[in-house]
């Protein structure tokens, strides 16, 4: 590359000497020869350095760049991208499933020459869109098709843990794995859905059953306490009613005798045997 640059600065130096057209000839000869050396990485990027296909282990940062015109440059995007994929999968009970999901991933720049040199600029093609399907499946094949739809968050932790795993030896970084949509066989929905109805249906009819069997209970409770209730009320009356029949003696039998007479005797004597007492009549 030294030797490539002290050729321009010579034919720069015999430029001066040149006269006409030839001298515009090489004036237009050398810019176009700077013109392409002049490399731009964008910002996001690595440029990977080859040389006649062959990998070297240069890269190149983000920015402006003055080359050898046998270098050829690789541009290698480290930006976060976004896979959308649709795959149909089984679960452990042989139920088909139709997947819809995204992937969020990037590429490492430390790695990004080995990932070039060894997979290529294919790289999603060759490795990362096999491997999701792949962990995807297997992930799938381990819940029955009922559990698919309860654990959708839990599929997509599990199938980014396996991603990871296999992606990081090729420096692909995964983001975020997202399960956007689960699609049975309509077969399948008919049946879910049917269980669902018996179910409900049965957890209403316990839980009629079980308010009938609180209220009986209830009764029954309220029953045994009025009875409870009554059998007391009878023993306080009867304890009363013996305590105030020993309170009355044949002398306070007599006061309340005496207190009740109004002076008067009996004109009639049940007793043939007595005569008849007349009232006085003045």
């Amino acid at each position: 590359m030294v030797f490539f640059f002290a050729g321009i600065a010579i034919a720069a130096a015999l430029l001066i000497f040149m006269k006409g057209k030839w001298k515009a000839l090489a004036a237009l000869g050398i810019l176009v020869c700077l013109m392409g050396c002049v490399v731009m990485i964008p910002t996001g990027y690595t440029g990977v350095v080859t040389v006649f296909g062959e990998v070297t282990d240069k890269t190149l940062e983000a920015g402006l760049h003055l080359v050898a015109p046998w270098y050829s440059i690789v541009k290698m995007d480290n930006r976060t991208q976004r896979a959308s994929l649709e795959t149909a999968c089984f679960s452990s009970d042989i139920q088909q499933v139709d997947v819809t999901m995204s992937v969020n991933y990037s590429i490492d720049k430390e790695t990004a020459q080995e990932l070039y040199k060894t997979v290529g600029r294919s790289y999603y093609e060759n490795i990362v869109y096999p491997r999701i399907l792949e962990c995807t499946k297997a992930c799938f094949s381990q819940y029955t098709a009922e559990s698919l739809i309860s654990n959708r968050n839990v599929l997509s932790d599990k199938i980014m843990v396996d991603l990871s795993s296999d992606m990081r030896p090729f420096g692909v970084k995964i983001i975020n794995v997202s399960i956007e949509d689960l699609d049975f066989t309509d077969a399948f929905t008919d049946a879910v859905e049917a269980k669902q109805v018996a179910e409900q249906q049965k957890l209403k009819a316990a839980i009629e059953q079980e308010q009938l069997t609180l209220e009986a209970e209830a009764e029954a409770k309220r029953a045994v306490l009025k009875a409870e209730s009554d059998l007391e009320v009878a023993r306080m009356e009867a304890e009363s009613n013996e305590i105030l029949s020993a309170s009355f003696s044949d002398n306070l039998i007599e006061y309340y005798y005496i207190q009740k007479w109004d002076g008067k005797l009996p004109e009639v004597v049940s007793d043939s045997s007595v005569i008849p007492v007349l009232g006085d009549r003045g």
